[in-house]
């Protein structure tokens, strides 16, 4: 007849025991960052030439797309320049109007919430 064991049957590693607490990690979810709008304002003053320059520095567009947007600023009185983080964004607007002041021009920019 086999003894009994003082010791209970061993049980494989990373088994849960009775004893044993099981901590679940709570999984956060983060939202985006909320975006801006970059707006460029009409004025009669700025020449378009400028405003093509400054759409092509600033927000790295193609001739054809500053273009684009030089015309929809000139047609409607402004126009989208891109979509940002707010920090982005708000950095952009102030190159926009450093480069037009540097240049002695009335050139206005702006963002709002998307």
């Amino acid at each position: 007849m086999a003894r009994p064991t003082a010791n209970p049957p061993s049980t494989p590693p990373g088994t849960p025991r009775e004893d044993d607490s099981v901590v679940v990690a709570e999984r956060t979810t983060t939202k985006p960052p909320p975006m801006y709008r970059v707006l460029l304002l009409n004025d009669d003053y700025t020449p378009m030439d400028f405003v093509v320059g400054v759409l092509q520095a600033v927000f790295t567009m193609t001739r054809e797309q500053a273009t684009q947007v030089m015309l929809q600023v000139h047609r409607t009185g402004m126009g989208t320049c891109g979509v940002f983080t707010k920090e982005i964004a708000d950095t952009k607007v102030h190159q926009v109007l450093e480069l037009a002041q540097e240049h002695q021009h009335p050139l206005q920019c702006t963002m709002e919430p998307n």
